[in-house]
């Protein structure tokens, strides 16, 4: 019996990449591929906003929720709104059919863009800038592995700065904290707020068991206003409090959350955090399913 052989399906890609540019179609690439114009704002201060998009399943989860922050962001900083459901799903829906990615993480970006006088420079914001939109799939899976953490000796999160109420491409203090932790041994950083106590983790919101259930640090301590925090205070799991380092030494369990994934806290600056009610200084095997059903509920 003879017949053609079956086609081989192809292979899905690691991540693809797509930018605004040329207008109005765009260009679909590797992110390795594709180019900012070296006049750009968000290459060259720092100055836009992303979201970090959990895919599942082939669906993006939470859009309308990030989709919000973004727009929320966006308003705060005097910025273009960014794009709508109606522009973006189109081209998520492309980029998991492009790549074959079904689970993995959606970067969506939106910077203050290009000036359209050549000669423009400096931070004063310009007129007539052309804000720029682009996104990123990556195949990536959910975490929850446990953490070992420091609380960092130098960065904090400003309790009154606009930026910390909106995610913006500035990270350049996240990156000083994990690079701290990864030279003491840890895993990541907490980061203190400028007005006391913990905020958060470097890309992360922290939640914090006490007698009453989880507590996490309100907005009011500069913490990035997370996408999975907000569902977690909206559903009654878990509550506003202040939240110190002593706390965190007495608690009985401590989380770091965010859209792609959920990681109990096993070391604090190299000591294991023996939590009362677990009967041992090693609750990681404890936690963990608990952290991942607590993150599951969130979605």
């Amino acid at each position: 019996m003879t017949g053609r052989a079956p086609m081989a399906q192809p292979q899905p890609l690691p991540e693809i990449a797509w930018i605004d540019a040329p207008a109005p179609a765009g260009r679909w690439g590797l992110p390795g591929e594709l180019a900012l114009p070296l006049a750009d704002r968000g290459l060259l201060l720092a100055d836009g906003l992303f979201e970090t998009v959990l895919v599942l399943d082939s669906r993006p989860r939470l859009l309308a929720e990030h989709l919000q922050r973004w727009r929320t962001g966006a308003a705060l900083l005097a910025m273009e709104p960014p794009p709508t459901a109606a522009q973006v799903e189109p081209l998520i829906e492309e980029a998991i059919g492009r790549s074959g990615i079904t689970t993995g993480a959606l970067r969506l970006n939106w910077s203050r863009g290009t000036p359209a006088a050549a000669a423009a420079r400096g931070i004063a914001i310009p007129g007539g800038c052309r804000q720029r939109f682009w996104l990123q799939l990556s195949a990536a899976s959910p975490c929850f592995d446990p953490v070992r953490v420091i609380v960092s000796p130098t960065e904090t999160r400003s309790a009154t700065s606009l930026l910390s109420r909106a995610k913006t491409f500035s990270y350049g203090s996240a990156i000083q904290a994990r690079r701290q932790a990864e030279a003491s041994g840890a895993d990541d950083a907490l980061l203190a707020s400028s007005a006391g106590g913990l905020c958060c983790g470097t890309a992360a919101n922290l939640l914090v068991r006490g007698a009453a259930g989880w507590l996490t640090p309100p907005l009011t301590s500069g913490c990035l206003p997370g996408v999975m925090r907000a569902r977690a205070l909206a559903l009654g799991l878990a509550r506003e409090a202040p939240i110190a380092l002593e706390d965190l030494a007495g608690c009985s369990g401590a989380l770091l959350l965010n859209s792609l994934g959920c990681r109990s806290i096993s070391h604090l600056a190299g000591e294991p955090l023996a939590w009362s009610g677990h009967g041992s200084s090693t609750p990681d095997a404890a936690l963990a399913p608990e952290a991942a059903d607590l993150w599951h509920r969130l979605l």
